[in-house]
């Protein structure tokens, strides 16, 4: 298997050497082969109050393989990425969908959840709060169905689990319960072992027309269980969320409320005020109550020059306010701007935030109960991506 597996690697990473692209006429075979590289350049200002060359980094963020494949109606959609700062590896998306028509399709397999602002609530690298707690550009396993009027799309899934984790952070029973995946989602640690099952979402949203662009408003709901496996019992969770994505001339404006509640128990039978969620690496604690109030407001700027095509600057935030007695509330700030040169993608991002568990040298501490008046720490980070 592990051969298997490496022969199957070795002949992508071949064909990702060009951008493989068959076409035939009259609806035929398609076929495209792509995928990433990505690098960061990283500059922090975290509890230790210093700034100096051991808090400057140089890291290969990713690199990732892309298919896309249709024939009949019939599609396929893959992407397998590689973390060599995390030491893992693991299915982003994979699905087959088939289009009854131009309104109706269905996809099985590992899709995006439909909830919120899509395909991102966010115009940065980091994206906005809720992905820190799986409620954004989330991925599992499981089957959905979208319809697209003129005005209206709406969609319907039901998710069975989450997807498939990579090596980082233990397996877990069925290799869905580890920490090492692109997107959060509770994970067995401790004395939680704790996962998430029998998902359902609903999304509809209205487009309205405007002078000079669209205004997109929405309404997304999400329920599911969370599963002891010491236990074998169910409990339940559910998401709300009202959202809006508005386009005039340059500007764009994302907007959002978030509300989000699980009944979880540890491994006694207790009830409990924190479930652990991971992605990539380890595992951290986020609150099981939470309201997210996120918003972000991007310009962009056609330019000529030489390769460098647009810049668009954004300024992006969310408030975390957790509804758990004792627990501190938490903030993020993204402020930057991409630039468009070719196929490079460059982010310079400033983010800021406190009880954040990503920025401070203590990973994963902020989602749960987080610090009383936490120090707001700053990571200048540069995301430099070719995209082929």
């Amino acid at each position: 298997m592990k051969n298997l597996l490496l022969f199957i690697v070795s002949f992508l990473m071949l064909l990702s050497a060009y951008t493989i692209e068959v076409v035939a006429q009259d609806d035929g075979p398609f076929l495209s082969v792509g995928g990433a590289v990505r690098y960061n350049v990283i500059l922090t200002d975290y509890e230790d109050g210093t700034i100096d060359n051991n808090d400057a980094q140089f890291t290969w963020d990713t690199w990732r393989i892309n298919v896309n494949a249709e024939n009949k109606g019939v599609k396929l959609n893959f992407e397998y990425r590689f973390y060599p700062t995390f030491n893992t590896h693991f299915v982003k998306q994979g699905w087959i969908g088939y289009d009854f028509n131009e309104k109706n399709n269905i996809q099985i397999g590992v899709t995006q959840v439909p909830f919120g602002n899509l395909q991102y609530n966010s115009h940065n690298w980091w994206f906005q709060g809720p992905y820190y707690v799986g409620l954004e550009d989330d991925h599992d396993m499981g089957i959905k169905y979208t319809h697209t009027a003129d005005k209206w799309d709406l969609m319907a899934a039901y998710f069975f689990q989450p997807e498939p984790a990579g090596p980082a952070g233990g397996s877990g029973s069925f290799g869905f319960g580890g920490s090492g995946r692109y997107s959060y989602d509770i994970v067995p640690d401790g004395n939680q072992t704790n996962y998430e099952r029998n998902q359902l979402n609903l999304r509809g949203t209205r487009t309205f027309q405007i002078d000079n662009g669209t205004v997109n408003v929405g309404a997304s709901g999400q329920a599911g269980q969370i599963w002891n496996q010491v236990l074998d019992e169910t409990t339940s969770r559910y998401a709300l969320a009202v959202h809006t994505d508005i386009n005039h001339g340059n500007w764009n404006f994302k907007g959002q409320f978030t509300n989000y509640g699980m009944d979880a128990q540890d491994d006694n039978g207790q009830s409990v005020d924190f479930v652990n969620m991971g992605a990539y690496a380890s595992p951290y604690p986020v609150a099981t109550e939470m309201n997210m109030y996120s918003a972000g407001l991007s310009y962009s700027y056609d330019v000529d020059w030489g390769p460098i095509t647009n810049l668009n600057f954004y300024n992006d935030y969310t408030y975390f306010q957790k509804n758990i007695d004792d627990f501190n509330d938490a903030h993020q700030h993204i402020l930057g701007f991409l630039l468009s040169a070719g196929d490079v993608y460059t982010y310079f991002d400033i983010a800021r935030g406190n009880n954040h568990p990503w920025l401070t040298e203590s990973f994963g501490q902020g989602l749960g109960q987080g610090l009383n008046d936490a120090r707001w720490n700053t990571r200048f980070n540069i995301n430099i991506g070719y995209y082929f």
